[in-house]
């Protein structure tokens, strides 16, 4: 299975690394294109709108002609807007290459999930598809520490073309795979507007976003948090035991999820955040800090797979719309939780309050988990490109498993 899907987990690594980059490398950039870190820091803004317009709306044009081709010209526009930030002699054209990049990185990300999930037969698609997650979740954990290294030695141009590097090989990886891809479905005028009437759908898609707050949202502000709880010097290990857990979790969860199905696992994975912001709240001890660090990182990550699952096992003609939305809405739940986080600082409240204002997002996410669950068939029947309504499955609906993933 891994054979199959590996040129689209590298050129996941690669969208990874791309998402979170610039933040080690944000004041070397400013002065060499003459502006401000929070200038720059617009460049995040604009990648990640970018990634919410083009994913949803332009991979299903794409794949028109084949599957192959919307990947290799998806990966294509991200690396031509990289080697432009590469390159950028300004803040307009740094700022118009990361457009650029998020909108081939939108639709990648749509398109490369899909075609994992339809690469295999219907029992291993929890695997592929959380390899695809777990191409974005390595990448996103060492984008950062390797953008730094990278641009103390070379400047912060080496550390995009590095980025640009990663994202050639992927492209010569899908280029010299041998077989072909399967067709993925094309544009229709209604296809959207379909897969957003299903509820589950819908109820997923806020899930996604309120999930993108609560974890990556929050995890802009670990080390304050730290070092304000009294666990200063223990931040570096803090972002390791996240990192960690964020890439154990994202690769292990394949198995258990083609075995359990998401249904089973759905509630658990926002109940474990739960949990993980609870403790951190709450506790000041180092060891109970470094694993609710580690669940955090997992469960976050590990929503993802699950997430796509629950959303699109029966709906498999659609896999590919519902990921687009899917990944946007998380992508811009990351950018508002940082937002939110920034806002509550500035009116008072202490960095160490942070997690409780997480844990109760969180206990909203476990109401929808719930409800998507509860929505989710047990088995995956036969689906048309519009069937999109959803079934009351037929079993009895099974308990959360008491256990985090």
């Amino acid at each position: 299975m891994i054979g199959k899907v590996w040129p689209l987990v590298i050129a996941a690594v690669s969208l990874g690394i791309d998402a979170y980059v610039l933040a080690g490398v944000l004041p070397d950039m400013a002065g060499s294109l003459a502006t401000t870190a929070g200038a720059i820091g617009l460049g995040v803004t604009a990648f990640t709108a970018a990634y919410e317009a083009a994913g949803p709306f332009l991979s299903r044009v794409l794949v028109g002609r084949s599957t192959r081709t919307a990947l290799l010209v998806a990966l294509g526009a991200f690396n031509l807007g990289n080697l432009a930030t590469a390159l950028a002699p300004t803040l307009g054209v740094f700022l118009t290459s990361r457009v650029v990049a998020g909108a081939g990185a939108g639709v990648l990300t749509a398109v490369a999930t899909a075609t994992a999930g339809a690469l295999v037969a219907d029992h291993e698609r929890g695997r592929a598809m959380a390899m695809v997650t777990f191409g974005l979740s390595t990448g996103t954990v060492a984008g950062v520490p390797l953008g730094m290294l990278i641009g103390e030695q070379v400047g912060w141009r080496g550390t995009m073309g590095f980025v640009v590097l990663i994202g050639v090989l992927s492209m010569l990886a899908l280029a010299l795979r041998s077989g072909t891809l399967p067709q993925l479905p094309a544009s229709r005028r209604s296809g959207n507007g379909a897969v957003l009437r299903s509820p589950r759908v819908a109820l997923g898609i806020a899930l996604s976003f309120v999930l993108g707050v609560v974890s990556l949202g929050l995890y802009t502000y670990l080390l304050p948090m730290a070092d304000e709880s009294g666990l200063n010097g223990w931040g570096f290990a803090l972002v390791w035991a996240w990192g960690i857990g964020s890439v154990l979790g994202s690769g292990l969860i394949g198995r258990p999820l083609d075995a359990l199905g998401p249904r089973r696992l759905m509630p658990v994975v926002p109940a474990c955040l739960l949990a993980a912001f609870l403790i951190v709240w709450l506790v000041d001890n180092p060891a109970a800090w470094l694993i609710a660090t580690a669940v955090w990182g997992a469960s976050g990550w590990i929503s993802v797979p699950v997430l796509q699952q629950a959303l699109t096992r029966d709906h498999t003609e659609q896999a590919m719309p519902i990921v687009a939305f899917q990944m946007a809405a998380m992508y811009l739940g990351s950018a508002a939780g940082a937002a939110v986080g920034s806002a509550l600082l500035a009116g008072g409240v202490t960095s160490d309050s942070l997690p409780g204002w997480a844990a109760l997002a969180a206990t909203g996410g476990v109401v929808l988990a719930v409800l998507i669950a509860r929505l989710t068939p047990p088995s995956a029947p036969a689906a048309t490109p519009d069937a999109l309504t959803p079934r009351t499955p037929t079993a009895q609906h099974t308990p959360a498993e008491s256990r985090c993933p």
